[in-house]
């Protein structure tokens, strides 16, 4: 397990040298005591494939110990994007490490691979060792949702470039197949099914549009949401981290019951089903299958947003499209329902002439009431 979140050793060797390094901004001392801090984080991630120790200047991963005879590596990359003004404003951080793993990861269970391993890499310009561990053991905590190991990362304090403890966050994880087993499959086609699973919440796109609401209508992030009846206030509703569906899926994906997978982020529902989906086929959904979340409701009446805008910005509350053979829907639906998932038949596919909309979301001025009607 690697981790370049160490010290220069010439500059622990030489005090002087690291008092003016402080002095411009940088502090190698917050850095080793941040690295002290996650260490049981990220040894709560291990998983067979695991080699070496923190620490190092890279990381080792054997697959054929993780039980891959013929695998095929997967990769992603991938932030959590304005997701983190709110954590921000809302002087919460322990959940937006669970997003960026999460955003990592569900695009590569979509493509048919088990996520391995997981990197981070947080930039601020003043390194807080509270908040940066808070972060950290957030992304220790999706990896574990998840099964694959945090084997390593980057902090980078940047003075200058980042004010005060502001800070981003990006991820990279790696994943496998075996080979031939890799999704979307080739057997697509009019006739399948189409099963939503059900979302948290916005997951972690969409946000600089839900922040603009925020800012517009004067509603305040310490204030209670006002779509919740919890007495979570506005900020902690918004930050509900992404679902994790990489346990619940790999079970149906190795059964062979999956057809195609389409993770639901930024564009939403009508610019990510048509991402799996053969030439000459196109999704018909019904909006009265699934229950509109009431932060999406809330979203649509207070921003006056049109059902075509809401699902080309935001999930819905579908966080995870699962395309399979008629015959298979009940038992997949049944087996992510063992699993904790909130799944159903939310649709079917069907030809397409060029031109046509690959996704038709019929009765959303019924189901969605709180949207706007076109104009």
């Amino acid at each position: 397990m690697s981790d370049d979140r160490t010290a220069d050793p010439a500059a622990a060797a030489a005090p002087e040298a690291r008092d003016r390094y402080r002095d411009a901004g940088v502090d190698i001392d917050a850095g080793n005591a941040l690295v002290d801090r996650i260490k049981p984080a990220a040894a709560r991630t291990k998983r067979a494939g695991v080699a070496g120790g923190i620490g190092g200047f890279g990381a080792l991963f054997d697959l054929k110990a993780a039980g891959f005879t013929d695998p095929i590596l997967v990769s992603s990359t991938d932030g959590v994007g304005t997701k983190l003004k709110i954590a921000e404003a809302a002087g919460r951080h322990d959940t937006i490490g669970i997003d960026l793993v999460a955003m990592c990861v569900n695009d590569l269970v979509v493509q048919g691979a088990e996520p391995l391993f997981f990197l981070d890499y947080f930039a601020t310009g003043k390194l807080s060792v509270p908040l940066a561990a808070a972060v950290v053991e957030g992304i220790a905590e999706g990896c574990a949702q998840a099964g694959c190991a945090l084997v390593g990362g980057e902090t980078a304090e940047m003075p200058g470039l980042y004010a005060g403890s502001d800070y981003d966050l990006a991820g990279f994880s790696v994943g496998a197949a075996e080979r031939g087993t890799l999704l979307p499959r080739a057997d697509v086609g009019a006739g399948d099914v189409v099963i939503g699973m059900a979302s948290s919440g916005v997951h972690s796109n969409g946000y600089s549009l839900v922040r603009k609401l925020v800012a517009d209508g004067g509603f305040d992030y310490a204030a209670p949401a006002p779509f919740e009846t919890t007495a979570a206030s506005l900020g902690e509703a918004l930050l509900t981290p992404t679902r994790i569906y990489v346990k619940a899926l790999m079970p149906e994906i190795r059964a062979g019951r999956v057809k195609a997978l389409a993770h639901i982020t930024g564009g939403g529902l009508l610019e990510n089903i048509p991402r799996v989906l053969p030439d000459g086929v196109g999704a018909d959904l019904d909006a009265t299958a699934w229950t509109l979340p009431p932060v999406f409701g809330w979203l649509a009446a207070t921003g006056g947003l049109t059902g075509h805008e809401l699902a080309r910005t935001f999930n819905c509350g579908i966080g995870m499209i699962v395309v399979v053979a008629a015959a298979d829907a009940d038992a997949v639906i049944a087996g992510l329902a063992a699993a904790g998932e909130t799944a159903g038949i939310i649709g079917r596919l069907a030809p397409r002439a060029t031109g046509d909309a690959l996704v038709v979301i019929d009765h959303m001025e019924t189901a969605w009431p709180s949207v706007t009607s076109p104009s």
